[in-house]
């Protein structure tokens, strides 16, 4: 059998990491067509001897010469630039992981989109700030997409796609993230430190925040209207804090279908490698028993208002002005601009003030997505580039 080729987008991120130690673990089944990272030039350097791909692609065109010292003696091309990044996710490959971080990730992900390959998704942006661009395009150029967050993964193997008006709701989980059992008062003094810090998961410092908020539900809920298809009344989400269940698909007959597993990104990334057939990890295997018990409690909106804000967007297709207002919110916050609680309050500010067209390209997407976090700075006070 011919090995999957695989590209992927954002190798030195947490997602991109994983993605390439299934990759090395499984050279067997795979050929590694290119590799792309932001500005840790050592650590793409690494993965690239690691799995000699064709190409291999540095964001920061002054690392340029360093990738290249780094990888000579190699028959391994490189290239700098977002352009050069671009153009990699245009070469010819089966599967494409793309988890570059932010709206950078835009253009990429609609290159790979555009050749036909099937795209493991993990950029949020792509379908929370272009959705339905990028629907068209997938349906436009006969590709598929496949959600590499575990949540829209779960969803994803849950989802009977001949039984779709069967389907009542699709049901994302939350774990509540670090302050779930904090009451409202006390989350003013909350420090970066305390934020970044995920009860279950291992995940960057913005996306963790974005957990405490529960504004990456709230991004999730979005994206799960694109992937799915699904009107904003059938996305429900509920409080489950051992994430042990990582989403469910609850249908006409009164079955609900789950999907179970260790809180380990590798599991889903997996998935999306291997899919439609499945490969082995070093994932913890889940044993009920040891857990003893699972729980579960509604969502107090009063407590996580971002997740009624996401509703809002959704509704109103600002998405985008919700996840851009966001991101300048947390970094603020990061760098101890504002609070903890002042985060989503940016937000809900952002998303009733803000002059917003619905853009029809992807070029107006980017424009529209750089006003929103300029007005976000100078809500804030902050400096172009805080």
């Amino acid at each position: 059998m011919a090995k999957k080729r695989v590209t992927v987008l954002g190798a030195t991120g947490s997602i991109g990491c994983s993605a390439v130690d299934l990759l090395y673990h499984h050279s067997d089944s795979f050929q590694v067509i290119a590799l792309t990272g932001g500005n840790n030039v050592q650590d793409l350097i690494q993965k690239s001897l690691l799995l000699k791909p064709q190409l291999a692609v540095i964001k920061d065109p002054n690392l340029y010469n360093e990738l290249k010292e780094g990888l000579s003696g190699t028959n391994i091309q490189v290239a700098a630039g977002e352009a050069a990044i671009v153009e990699a996710a245009q070469m010819p490959a089966d599967t494409v992981v793309s988890s570059i971080l932010g709206t950078a990730g835009l253009l990429p992900t609609l290159a790979a989109i555009k050749q036909g390959a099937t795209v493991a998704l993990a950029n949020k942006e792509s379908l929370v700030a272009a959705g339905s661009l990028m629907t068209k395009a997938l349906k436009e150029y006969g590709a598929t997409l496949l959600p590499v967050d575990s949540e829209h993964s779960a969803i994803f193997q849950c989802f009977e796609n001949h039984n779709r008006a069967s389907v009542e709701k699709i049901i994302l989980t939350a774990s509540g993230g670090a302050f779930l059992n904090k009451q409202l008062h006390e989350l003013s003094e909350i420090t970066p430190e305390q934020a970044t810090k995920h009860p279950n998961w291992n995940m960057g410092a913005k996306i963790t925040v974005d957990s405490a908020t529960l504004v990456n539900k709230g991004l999730e809920l979005i994206e799960a209207h694109y992937l799915f298809d699904m009107p904003e009344p059938q996305v429900d989400v509920v409080i489950h804090p051992q994430s042990i269940i990582h989403s469910m698909v609850a249908y006409h007959d009164g079955s609900v279908l789950a999907q179970l597993g260790t809180p380990d990104m590798r599991t889903p990334i997996a998935y999306s490698l291997a899919w439609p057939n499945r490969i082995t990890t070093a994932v913890k295997k889940l044993s009920l028993a040891e857990i003893g018990s699972l729980t579960f409690f509604p969502v107090d909106l009063k407590r996580f208002p971002a997740l009624r804000l996401a509703r809002q967007a959704l509704k109103e297709v600002r998405g985008l002005v919700f996840n851009a207002a966001n991101e300048i919110a947390v970094e603020a916050f990061l760098n101890r601009r504002i609070t903890f609680l002042n985060i989503v309050e940016v937000v809900e500010e952002i998303l009733e003030c803000t002059q917003f067209t619905q853009p029809t390209s992807l070029e107006e997407v980017l424009e529209q997505d750089r006003l929103v976090r300029q007005e976000t700075r100078d809500y804030l006070s902050l400096p172009l580039s805080a």
